[in-house]
């Protein structure tokens, strides 16, 4: 179950920077020095050794992969990416059946309201941490208008877990 945290935005963009920067330098140290040993193992000198740079290439990026997943993502400072990736994962997971989601805010379904409130303010944090207000101001009157039409149903409108029993009643509908 994913739940918003409040964060600075500025602190998240500069953790982020930081985290990318980190994970870019280790792909590319991977990516040099597997590239140089396919060649050295398997290239023909004066050769044309694009495959074996490739293969090196790509067996940098799985075990840089590798590395963040199994390595880097449970430790504290790689945080703020682990949190920024599960937002964007919730959010899209909300927007794959958005169809169904209008149409059970349409029939007032509670669980729907609920997801899309979850959902606003899901994007709403997002795009205040990736630093674009202009595409969540053109977003604030929907927003605006679904948190009335939540508080005059009598719903909480601070929907900030996304439970997973509202996206399965969501599919059912």
């Amino acid at each position: 179950m994913f739940e918003i945290r409040p964060m600075s935005p500025e602190a998240y963009r500069q953790q982020t920077r930081r985290i990318t920067l980190t994970i870019a330098a280790l792909f590319i140290a991977l990516a040099l020095l597997l590239s140089t040993l396919c060649v050295q193992l398997f290239g023909a000198s004066g050769g044309d050794n694009f495959r074996w740079n490739l293969m090196g290439v790509l067996i940098g990026l799985a075990l840089t992969v590798a590395v963040v997943r199994i390595q880097l993502w449970p430790r504290p400072w790689m945080a703020p990416a682990v949190y920024g990736w599960q937002l964007k994962r919730s959010l899209m997971r909300i927007g794959n059946v958005m169809h169904k989601v209008k149409a059970g805010v349409e029939a007032r379904d509670p669980a729907a309201m609920k997801l899309l409130r979850f959902y606003h303010l899901g994007l709403t944090q997002m795009h205040q941490l990736d630093g674009n207000l202009s595409d969540l101001s053109q977003l604030m009157r929907e927003i605006d208008q679904h948190r009335e039409a939540m508080e005059a149903q009598g719903l909480e409108t601070e929907q900030n877990r996304l439970d997973p029993a509202w996206l399965d009643a969501v599919k059912n509908l």
